[in-house]
C-alpha cells in the first residue's frame, strides 16, 4: 500500500468531514472489495451530483431542478421564510416535519476572524426576496447556528429586516450552544420550531 490508485484512494478518503486515517482504510477495504459494478455505480454517481446539482436561484439551496422542489411546492407557506447557514441545515429542519414554509440558504455566517462579512453572504438576495411584491413576506425565522458567528448573523440581519416591518423570529434555545443544526436531533429541533421568540 506504499503509493499508486489505493494511497491515492486514501488520500481523497481522508479528506471527507470526520473521516480519519482508520475510517479511510475501512472505507478503502469496503470500497475494493464490493463488486466492481457498485464502485462504478458510486463513482458515477458522485460525477452526476458534482455536475448537476447547483445554488438554487430563489433559496440558493442545493438543487438539480430550477427552482428548487421546495420553492415550487405551491403548498408551502411562501410568507414565512426560514434562514438558514448551510444546505445541510435545509435537510435538518425538513427532518422536523414542523415547518411548512421556504428558505434562504446565505451560504456561511458572519465571521470577522475569517473575513466573513454580510457582504458574503446572500443577504442582498434574502432583501430582494423579501421586497418582491409578487410574494409578500409576514414572519422570517433565523435559524443560525446558535454560536458565536450564528448569533451575529442573526443579530445583524434582524436589523436589517424589523424596520420592514415583518416578524423576525429566532428559534428558541432548545439547540445547545454552539451546536450545529445537522446534528441536533429531530425532536429537539421540532421544539425550536415551534418555541422560537421574537429576536
Amino acid at each position: 500500500m506504499a503509493g499508486g490508485p489505493i494511497a491515492r484512494l486514501l488520500v481523497e478518503l481522508e479528506r471527507l468531514p470526520g473521516v480519519g486515517p482508520k475510517t479511510a482504510q475501512r472505507y478503502l477495504f469496503h470500497l475494493l472489495y464490493r463488486p466492481r459494478e457498485q464502485a462504478l455505480a458510486l463513482a458515477a454517481a458522485i460525477v452526476e451530483a458534482r455536475e448537476q446539482v447547483r445554488p438554487c436561484s430563489v433559496c440558493h439551496n442545493l438543487t438539480d431542478v430550477e427552482p428548487c422542489a421546495i420553492c415550487r411546492a405551491a403548498e408551502r407557506d411562501h410568507g414565512m421564510i426560514c434562514v438558514v447557514e448551510e444546505p445541510k441545515d435545509v435537510t435538518a429542519m425538513e427532518k422536523t416535519r414542523e415547518y411548512r414554509g421556504v428558505y434562504h440558504v446565505l451560504q456561511g455566517a458572519i465571521n470577522p476572524l475569517a473575513g466573513v462579512g454580510p457582504d458574503d453572504l446572500k443577504v442582498r438576495e434574502l432583501l430582494a426576496r423579501i421586497g418582491d411584491a409578487t410574494a409578500p413576506v409576514r414572519e422570517v425565522i433565523l435559524a443560525t447556528d446558535p454560536d458565536v458567528e450564528g448569533d451575529a448573523t442573526a443579530l445583524y440581519l434582524s436589523r436589517l429586516l424589523k424596520p420592514l416591518g415583518l416578524r423576525v423570529t429566532r428559534l428558541a434555545r432548545g439547540v445547545p450552544e454552539g451546536g450545529d443544526l445537522d446534528y441536533v436531533d429531530e425532536v429537539t429541533l421540532g421544539r425550536a420550531i415551534t418555541g422560537r421568540a421574537e429576536w
